[in-house]
């Protein structure tokens, strides 16, 4: 057996050379200074696998045009199994290699491993990272959200003020007029067709180049004696690499990804924002107007990733250790003070958006629900109901499953159960529910809209939209407007209002409808801040 064993190893290695290949890889020699602080590389090209496998894994299931887009990642996330967790594990590791490829530059930068005869291989990095950048810049459209959308409405204009180029980007990325199929189309290839194979391509270079010339060694360890890249420095390695998995993992589980309304080119009120690793360039663009935008857009950016080809060539010197570096310490650490201070810029004045309260990345069936069935939710969860019965994966077994068809009644036999428990259902521990008998109907209607199918979708409604139900019904709203089919059309219909009109208009109609609609015989209404901004969000969150 062992000769056989023997005869196919001896087969393999001189057909294909792979044996070989792997022990010079895995022994070879190595600085006696390399440790802890080289593990970046190694888990940028994990990370960079795994966004490739689950890139494809969600690519079998998208469709890659604009609207079915959106639709196929819906269903990925509500009802592909372990779609929610293909999708943040390549969300999450977007922004995580990001960090890495960053910290890997970090580090090669501060210890002067870009210095003769390593230039190149600093230089291929450089490009290396631009590409990890663009990766973020061409898969923020695909989702085809509004995020998305005005996202790269952004992209595509700063593009076109590039001094000479910037007809021609344009007209390349498809945004000479409005974002569409075209735009959508080059986006998508430039992310899985293009970029991958460069990618690809660069990481083998980086890493022949890294084995051409070894690993830099710390000035004065050159004459220590080698060690063997196995098993020590692979230990570490492997170590680092499962330690960002198990925080991207971590991510992906317990951080929702966020995912907006389908994308609304009408809807220029949308303030667009890109990724967090963006967001410093895009404060940069506030502080020039007019002529000078083209500094802050293309100019400087482009100033800056040519210094950092320069390095090699603007620090020629010899490299001393670390410690002395302070040169270099001084600028990683400008760069991270400027870099930080304008992203917490941007992120405190971002706007509060109150669409962005409704996640699409789940199940939307409450958005269907009358106000009245709605309502029903509100009073639903003040009671606490799921203290003793279950709605789909959620509450307790003491009472029957509310979700099962075969105990409904009709709404009347439940307005009295609810007020008189032990005389419709003797022997029952039910206490009774105090509410009126309007409030018991809106209860009675929400769980006669249950079913297994919808349980778990009608459960995750959004608090504010069951509490902006809770106001509409309240102030009698129904008895001049139509929601989802109920209602009167003495006023307009609310659905789609947030097409119609921006937020503040509605909520300026609420305190004073003849000035904002004159003729209007609708009346003021003073609602307390809370309750005005539940019914606004509840009303903006209705669809078409």
């Amino acid at each position: 057996m062992r000769r056989r064993i023997r005869g196919v190893n001896n087969w393999v290695e001189h057909r294909t050379g792979i044996q070989s290949a792997v022990r010079q890889f895995l022994y070879e020699e190595i600085p006696a200074s390399s440790g802890w602080h080289q593990v970046f590389g190694s888990v940028a090209v994990f990370l960079f696998m795994v966004q490739a496998f689950t890139g494809a894994l969600l690519a079998f299931n998208y469709a890659p045009t604009p609207g079915d887009a959106y639709n196929s990642l819906r269903y990925i996330l509500t009802e592909l199994t372990g779609g929610r967790l293909m999708r943040g594990l390549h969300h999450w590791g977007a922004s995580m290699i990001v960090v890495v490829v960053v910290l890997h530059m970090v580090q090669v930068f501060l210890y002067g491993a870009y210095k003769k005869p390593r230039e190149a291989t600093w230089m291929v990095g450089v490009v290396l990272l631009l590409l990890t950048l663009a990766y973020g810049l061409t898969g923020y459209l695909l989702p085809w959200d509004n995020r998305a959308y005005w996202g790269t409405v952004v992209t595509t204009q700063i593009a076109g003020h590039a001094p000479l180029l910037g007809p021609y980007l344009s007209r390349l990325l498809g945004g000479e007029g409005e974002i569409g199929v075209v735009t959508f189309a080059r986006f998508y290839g430039l992310h899985v067709l293009l970029l991958p194979p460069a990618t690809i391509f660069l990481l083998v270079l980086h890493i022949f180049l890294v084995r051409k010339h070894g690993v830099a060694p710390l000035p004065g360890d050159e004459l220590k004696p080698k060690k063997k890249f196995y098993p020590r420095q692979v230990f570490k390695d492997t170590v680092a690499i499962f330690i960002a998995f198990a925080i991207l993992f971590m991510m992906a589980v317990a951080v929702r990804v966020p995912l907006e309304q389908l994308a609304d080119p009408t809807d220029t009120s949308y303030i667009p924002r890109p990724e967090w690793y963006f967001l410093f360039l895009f404060q940069t663009l506030k502080l020039f107007s007019g002529p000078l935008e083209v500094l802050g857009s293309v100019v400087l950016p482009a100033l800056a990733v040519l210094l950092l080809i320069l390095v090699p060539f603007i620090d020629r010197g010899q490299m001393v250790k670390v410690t002395r570096r302070t040169v270099a310490f001084a600028v990683v650490l400008l760069a991270a003070i400027g870099w930080g201070g304008l992203t917490a810029a941007a992120v405190r004045s971002t706007p509060k958006d109150p669409l962005a309260a409704v996640d699409y990345s789940g199940p939307t069936d409450w958005m269907q629900l009358s106000p009245e069935e709605m309502v029903g939710i509100a009073y639903f969860r003040k009671e606490n109901c799921v203290s003793c019965h279950a709605i789909g994966d959620q509450g307790a077994a003491v009472g029957p499953n509310l979700t099962k068809a075969s105990i409904h009644k009709d709404a009347a036999w439940m307005i009295q159960h609810f007020k008189r428990p032990s005389a419709m259902r003797p022997g029952t521990s039910m206490p009774p529910i105090q509410l009126t008998d309007a409030q018991l109907n809106s209860l009675a209607a929400f769980l006669l809209k249950l079913n297994e199918k919808n349980a778990t979708a009608l459960d995750n409604a959004p608090d504010f939209a069951a509490q902006g139900a809770l106001v509409y019904q309240t102030n009698r709203c129904g008895t001049c407007h139509l929601v989802n089919g109920g209602g009167m059309r003495i006023g307009p219909p609310l659905n789609g209002l947030s097409k119609r009109q921006s937020r503040g208009w509605v909520e300026d109609h609420f305190a004073d409808p003849r000035k904002m609609a004159p003729g209007s015989i609708m009346p003021s209404y003073k609602l307390a801040p809370k309750d005005l901004e539940n019914l606004t969000s509840y009303l903006f969150a209705l669809p078409d």
